[in-house]
């Protein structure tokens, strides 16, 4: 034991004591080293007395029926207006068929004035109906030519829509060009219905033709005056309208 305490006092020397320590912990400035009974409980704190707490309200509504806490918005409210003032599907898709109508008759009756206003406007759901319907009609006739018709319609589109910008000084669009064009294709149907009943190679074929294809080109150089006011140049549009309608032609002959 001797050695033992000798080496405990020897092992390492300082100045510190336990009574130091408990003077460090003791500091009375820390408000943590209090003592539960000097503690000042007059000061404001976390904690609240239940009887301080406002009373809570009691539930008025009932069970299984909660309470609304939005008013739902109307559609009317959200869009600016009711469903009632928005237009016909139709009127969206720029299919009007009053004017598919008004065309229809321009073309049929190539005496009658033509709007330059509804003329002026890209409307292309009557010449796709008036192509189908002259491939259709070849078809019948035995002549499978739905490619040659589009092709040469594309084609005469595209021409008669660089000549009709170098002519006239507004400039047209290729849609008016090409919606003009498959309306004024309406005579060529009933050329092509013809070949279906009997043979147009003969005399009376000829004369048939060359009046449908007076009448296409007449009908689409008046719509094409009107629309972008080319007085005077009827003769000259309606030339290039009859080569267009004339391969057509040679197609229901041929």
């Amino acid at each position: 034991m001797s050695g033992f305490d000798s080496f405990n006092t020897d092992f390492y020397q300082t100045s510190y004591s336990i009574d130091d320590q408990a003077q460090a912990y003791s500091n009375p400035a820390d408000p943590y080293n209090r003592q539960y009974g000097n503690y000042d409980y007059s000061q404001p704190g976390g904690f609240v007395s239940p009887g301080m707490m406002p009373p809570q309200q009691p539930y008025t509504g009932q069970i299984y029926q909660p309470t609304q806490t939005y008013t739902p918005t109307s559609p009317q409210s959200v869009y600016g207006s009711s469903f009632e003032d928005e237009p016909p599907l139709l009127e969206e898709l720029g299919i009007n068929f009053d004017h598919i109508w008004q065309k229809t008759l321009t073309v049929l009756h190539p005496l009658k004035a033509a709007d330059g206003s509804i003329m002026n406007e890209t409307d292309l759901t009557g010449p796709m109906v008036f192509c189908l319907a002259f491939g259709a009609t070849l078809l019948l006739a035995g002549k499978i030519q739905f490619g040659y018709v589009y092709g040469i319609s594309a084609i005469g589109c595209l021409g008669m829509y660089c000549l009709l910008n170098l002519m006239s000084m507004t400039g047209v669009s290729f849609g008016c060009v090409a919606s003009v064009l498959g309306y004024c294709l309406l005579p060529m149907i009933i050329l092509s219905s013809f070949g279906i009943l009997f043979s147009l190679q003969g005399m009376f074929g000829v004369v048939i033709t060359a009046l449908i294809i007076g009448w296409c080109s007449f009908s689409a150089s008046k719509i094409f005056i009107s629309a972008l006011a080319m007085d005077g140049q009827q003769l000259l549009v309606a030339y290039p309208c009859a080569l267009l309608y004339g391969v057509f032609a040679l197609i229901s002959v041929f």
